[in-house]
């Protein structure tokens, strides 16, 4: 008598998806997690992390990075993927001018907006699978943004020096 097979089919929905819903709770870590006593205002690590110049805005780049990387290992198509990376972009240049970007950073919720958009996208059933040239294309566009960030705390901190001296 042979023993069953146990075969696991591709998660249909978005709920269904157990690393899709574990995007869906690091998103809301990092724009929500948190609300101010008294108010319906939320907030979460992302513009936390921002206070901290050049690192906390390298970090929250990151995790949105390795967020966005997963939803399109999941079926996020280039249209969808565009949409995200320019929130992304958005939340990170802006973010990283001082006292102006923390500030955008409490009201723009980049990582929850991605996970509407691919759950808008699973909703319509557009989703296709991986998008391996889309992948390199963001990793090499993080790359870029990081380093440019790198390049600028460089030569604020230059600046500052040679100020202070």
């Amino acid at each position: 008598m042979a023993l069953p097979t146990r075969t696991t089919a591709p998660a249909s929905t978005f709920d269904q998806d157990e690393r899709l819903r574990w995007v869906e709770r690091i998103a809301h870590l990092m724009d929500s997690q948190f609300r101010l006593p008294g108010t319906s205002f939320r907030f979460g690590l992302d513009p936390l992390l921002g206070l901290i110049p050049v690192v906390g805005d390298l970090s929250t780049l990151a995790v949105s990075g390795a967020l966005l990387l997963t939803m399109m290992r999941h079926g996020a198509s280039g249209a969808v993927v565009v949409r995200m990376v320019l929130n992304i972009l958005l939340d990170t240049v802006i973010g990283a001018i001082p006292l102006l970007g923390s500030l955008f950073d409490f009201a723009y919720k980049s990582n929850e907006r991605n996970v509407a958009l691919l759950r808008r996208h699973y909703a319509e059933g557009r989703h296709t699978g991986s998008g391996k040239g889309l992948i390199v294309a963001a990793i090499i566009l993080f790359l870029l943004i990081g380093g440019l960030i790198l390049w600028g705390g460089y030569w604020l901190f230059r600046l500052a020096w040679e100020y202070f001296q």
